[in-house]
């Protein structure tokens, strides 16, 4: 279990929406304020990392020919979980998200990481990928939400951030905002990417 490694995979190299490209639709959809994406993201590092728990406790006893409909039921009890507190305690941040949370019980990063990481791996290991993945995806979710919030409604948080005289660029707040935000970013982690590949070839060149 290398720690260091999962944690830079889960924000760089393996992050979820930038590089994996997974969890997409939810991200351009609710990325309109910082309240929305703080607790969806919150809500996706919880069901995230519980579920990759449990589905690493059971990897041994769950049959291969039904594992994606185990792994569909052991999320959906989570997101039931989850849900409800946020009825209970957060009622505006549930109603604001609306369809987006029950969803997480086929989100592609949930079913993902289960797949790809948690049927293979120890609990231990299982946990850090969920933190870590879940980590990388909210980081996405708020970087987009700052943008969109602050230039296309001049507010952060539901206060007034922006100058009296500005005009809200109101594109970013509609569907095709989210379009171009994400797809800004990915440009802006694919490019990184590259040049991180380019520096360390140069370097085992230099080295021969």
């Amino acid at each position: 279990m290398n720690v260091g490694k999962q944690f830079k995979e889960g924000l760089i190299t393996q992050n979820p929406v930038l590089v994996q490209l997974l969890g997409m639709c939810s991200t351009m959809a609710i990325t309109t304020s910082i309240k929305n994406g703080l607790g969806m993201g919150v809500s996706v590092i919880i069901i995230l990392t519980l579920s990759n728990i449990f589905i690493s406790l059971l990897r041994k006893i769950i049959p291969n020919e039904v594992r994606i409909a185990c792994y569909i039921v052991v999320i959906a009890g989570f997101v039931t979980m989850v849900q409800l507190l946020l009825k209970a305690f957060l009622p505006d941040i549930d109603k604001s998200l609306g369809v987006f949370i029950p969803l997480i019980v086929v989100n592609c990063i949930i079913l993902g990481r289960a797949e790809a990481f948690a049927s293979k791996n120890s609990v231990g290991a299982s946990a850090l990928d969920g933190i870590f993945q879940g980590i990388g995806y909210t980081l996405v979710l708020l970087v987009m939400c700052f943008f969109r919030e602050l230039l296309g409604a001049g507010k952060l948080l539901d206060h007034q951030v922006m100058p009296a005289g500005y005009t809200p660029a109101g594109m970013l707040i509609l569907p095709v905002g989210g379009f171009l935000c994400l797809g800004a970013l990915i440009a802006v982690m694919q490019w990184a990417l590259n040049k991180a590949e380019e520096r360390k070839a140069n370097k085992a060149k230099e080295a021969k």
